[in-house]
């Protein structure tokens, strides 16, 4: 999956073939996964399938892999790329905080021994001006991930009022300028009405939006939308919550993430789940009955090679963060 302020890399030169498709940091989510032969994985994104078939090689002859993706189409593509693994790989569509129903439905209960989220927008949504999310391409202003979801990015930003679609863009796109951007949507709706991307792009210039360098204009924009229609951070807070339950003992979560915001609820709470006390800095006595959960395996964020970038310049905004769920007993012993 790539950020929004790769899409100039992915549409213009960055990938060789329109269709190619390339994992971001495999070599580092594989080991992060610490993927043993026999063991039961989720990844939680699919996409096409590129971090699926790296897991599927590693726990071979009869590891199995769950699949989830809400979007059809990448569903279909992964199937088809992964078809040669037959039954030891189930696909779902699904959002991935419904993770722990579609767990228990697999039969899978007990846990998984390594769970992947690669956050963000895949290349294969960017690669199609039909389904909306790309300023580099005209297309339909749509942007759901999932075609079931009721409201578009055409609808939020036809409908909103001018307030509540500044704070969008403002919370989800980190951009300043989104009082200007919002009141500019708001004051041309009215006798055009918003429909294509590339009309959302020029709102956004005729607001005075410059960019920050290599980056279009719309891209803070685009990004917050994208969330805000898809419920992004609601999905990763979900799986954040407690979603360490999930984990057999020695089990670990890899997420890769893009931008700061996602990447702060990741950070966050797995420090929470690696924590030893909740209470208070200066409370005298624990009284909290937490135990850490899990143990960091990376404390600080990792970032994908230079070769990678050079390579792969979607993975530029990557960075991955894990953890490993502990035994019984340690969480027990860390109370």
């Amino acid at each position: 999956m790539a950020d929004d302020g790769s899409q100039k890399d992915a549409l213009d030169g960055g990938i060789q073939s329109p269709d190619r498709h390339e994992p971001v940091m495999l070599e580092q989510v594989l080991e992060h996964l610490a993927i043993k032969p026999g063991g039961r994985y989720v990844d939680a994104t699919l996409g096409e399938g590129g971090h699926a078939e790296g897991i599927l090689a590693a726990c071979a002859p009869d590891g199995e892999v769950l699949g989830i993706d809400r979007d059809r189409e990448a569903i279909k593509r992964a199937e088809s790329h992964l078809a040669a693994a037959g039954g030891r790989v189930h696909t779902v569509h699904a959002p991935f905080g419904d993770f722990f129903e579609l767990i228990d439905r697999r039969g899978w209960s007990d846990g998984v021994d390594g769970m992947l989220i690669d956050l963000g927008i895949s290349s294969l949504q960017l690669r199609r001006p039909e389904r909306g999310f790309s300023f580099a391409n005209d297309g339909p202003l749509d942007m759901r991930m999932d075609d079931e979801l009721e409201r578009s990015a055409a609808d939020l930003v036809n409908e909103l009022p001018e307030a509540e679609l500044a704070d969008i863009i403002y919370r989800f796109g980190e951009e300043r300028a989104s009082r200007r951007i919002a009141r500019v949507i708001v004051h041309t709706r009215p006798e055009r009405p918003f429909a294509r991307t590339s009309e959302l792009r020029d709102a956004v210039i005729r607001a005075g939006v410059r960019g920050r360098p290599g980056h279009d204009p719309a891209t803070r924009t685009f990004q917050a939308l994208r969330i805000a229609v898809n419920d992004e951070l609601g999905q990763i807070t979900r799986v954040m919550d407690d979603g360490w339950r999930a984990l057999r003992p020695g089990g670990r979560m890899v997420i890769l993430s893009y931008h700061s915001l996602e990447d702060r609820i990741v950070k966050e709470n797995f420090r929470r789940w690696a924590a030893d006390c909740l209470c208070p800095p200066r409370q005298p006595i624990c009284n909290c009955g937490w135990s850490a959960k899990v143990k960091l395996v990376s404390r600080k964020k990792l970032k994908p090679t230079t070769a990678e970038i050079d390579r792969n310049p979607r993975a530029r905004s990557a960075g991955l963060r894990s953890v490993e769920r502990l035994s019984t007993s340690a969480e027990g012993a860390s109370a």
